[in-house]
């Protein structure tokens, strides 16, 4: 191995180290309540050092936001593959790898999903366009499950995903956060709400009840997650 190989290797290891060791920060402290002087005491290093590899907090969580949904991605990828050719079919494979990426990798996806601390993802759309093409991708499969009479639904493509996937989400966080009763299977729970939430989209949908204006009242912004 050449000097310069060596090199390149040593600082890639230590990359990682910052990253794995910022990652378990964020996911038991809250991203907010870690600081880069937190992260190189948990590796024992100094901060003076991290900014060799990151400029700041920030970026090493779009590092490792860009690590988890790379994860998913190629997670989706495979179920895609693997799926038949009915749309529908493709469809609950799609959402179900959702589910099955949060319980392989949770801390990346409570990261990625439940920590409203963090910041946006869309402040570097261009390191993150491949999540923009993969939304795009899952909203396609629902047209196509239209056009095929498979799904019954006037809703717009990606609004009938969105309804989709909070359902599957919700499943997942109540898994991960431990919010399953233990008489019941939290898999089981995830394919129950999968099966209605589909069920509900196959029927052509009730007329809507009339509703009434009112005031909705907003949360205040230290409460809301961030995407």
């Amino acid at each position: 191995m050449g000097v310069q190989e060596r090199i390149e290797r040593e600082r890639e290891a230590m990359r990682r180290t910052i990253l794995d060791a910022a990652r378990r920060l964020f996911i038991s402290q809250g991203y907010a309540n870690v600081s880069l002087r937190k992260i190189a005491d948990r590796i024992e290093y100094s901060p003076a050092a991290i900014y060799g590899y990151f400029k700041s907090k920030d970026e090493i969580f779009f590092a490792l936001a860009e690590e988890g949904f790379r994860l998913l991605e190629r997670k989706i990828r495979k179920v895609l593959e693997r799926a038949g050719s009915r749309p529908t079919d493709r469809l609950r494979r799609v959402l179900w790898g959702y589910y099955e990426f949060s319980r392989a990798q949770p801390e990346y996806f409570a990261l990625m999903f439940l920590d409203r601390s963090v910041p946006r993802i869309s402040r570097d759309w261009p390191r993150f366009a491949f999540v923009r093409d993969l939304k795009a991708r899952a909203a396609r499969l629902i047209g196509e499950c239209h056009q095929a009479g498979e799904l019954a639904t006037t809703l717009p493509p990606e609004t009938a995903f969105h309804l989709l996937a909070c359902g599957v989400h919700g499943a997942a966080v109540s898994c991960l956060c431990d919010r399953v009763p233990p008489e019941m299977d939290p898999d089981e729970l995830a394919r129950d709400v999968l099966d209605v939430m589909l069920a509900g989209l196959r029927a052509p949908a009730p007329p809507r009840l009339p509703t009434q204006t009112t005031r909705m009242t907003k949360m205040p912004k230290s409460t809301r997650r961030k995407t």
